[in-house]
């Protein structure tokens, strides 16, 4: 009986186990991608606007992209006062093209399936974000102007 008690509970947690690595393959964004060369190019044109999600802290060592929104995806209420935020700043627009920005584009992919799970139709993830990942060498790397975190 302990073995066969066993062999669910093994069987269980593998199974568990198996969905969580399925769920995390790959990358973290859900919608369409764009390099931080295109998103910068497009934000220059007046196309989109660049949303950077990441922390004061990391703003401030490393400067946010020019022209890019600081709006920080940690906040007390969670996701909804993220997304209270951003409306604000597009004039409670959900059809505005945005582009989200993090260090790797993980965080950026995962609110940009927030933010299109809310309603907004036109969100992409810049995957290389600002220190690089698999997708690009990132911001920073690639030279792309920064400027000073204006609410640290």
């Amino acid at each position: 009986m302990k073995k066969r008690v066993f062999f669910y509970f093994a069987s269980a947690m593998l199974l568990t186990a198996s969905l969580l690595l399925a769920s995390c393959g790959g990358t973290a964004s859900s919608g369409p991608e764009l390099s931080a060369p295109e998103a910068l190019e497009m934000a220059e044109r007046g196309e989109l606007t660049i949303v950077d999600v990441r922390t004061p802290g990391e703003w401030r060592r490393t400067g946010v992209g020019a022209g890019a929104l600081e709006i920080n995806m940690i906040q007390s209420r969670g996701p909804d006062e993220f997304v209270e935020k951003l409306l604000e700043k597009t004039d409670g627009d959900k059809d505005a093209p945005l582009a989200l920005i993090c260090r790797t584009g993980n965080r950026s992919g995962h609110m940009q399936r927030v933010l299109m799970e809310r309603g907004f139709t036109h969100v992409y993830n810049i995957s290389e974000g600002m220190a690089g990942s698999d997708a690009g060498p990132g911001w920073l790397e690639r030279g792309l102007p920064v400027e000073d975190c204006s609410s640290c």
